[in-house]
């Protein structure tokens, strides 16, 4: 079951908690560290979606991404903050 997709030096999944998905740089400057797992993939540091609130009506989202399992942290504002859930298969 694959999780997660790479293209262009982006790594996407779908977020169950914002339902949409988020699109993070794993190559280049500025990239995340990636264990090149498209099944159970760890990406590092933390990812921080929509800080500050700077675009109304969508959810601070902010969690870590290990082994396939995504971490919701408390200051996330939707519902499954301070969760940990399973990755979605990717659509």
């Amino acid at each position: 079951m694959i999780k997660a997709a790479e293209k262009n030096g982006h790594l996407s999944f779908i977020c169950p908690g914002c339902k949409s998905y988020h699109t993070i740089p794993v190559h280049g400057a500025n990239a995340w560290t990636w264990n090149d797992s498209l099944t159970m993939p760890t990406l590092k540091p933390s990812i921080l979606v929509n800080v500050n609130k700077s675009n109304p009506g969508v959810p601070v989202c902010h969690s870590f991404v290990t082994n396939g399992n995504i971490q919701f942290l408390n200051d996330s504002t939707h519902a499954l903050a301070g969760q940990t859930v399973l990755l979605p298969e990717y659509e």
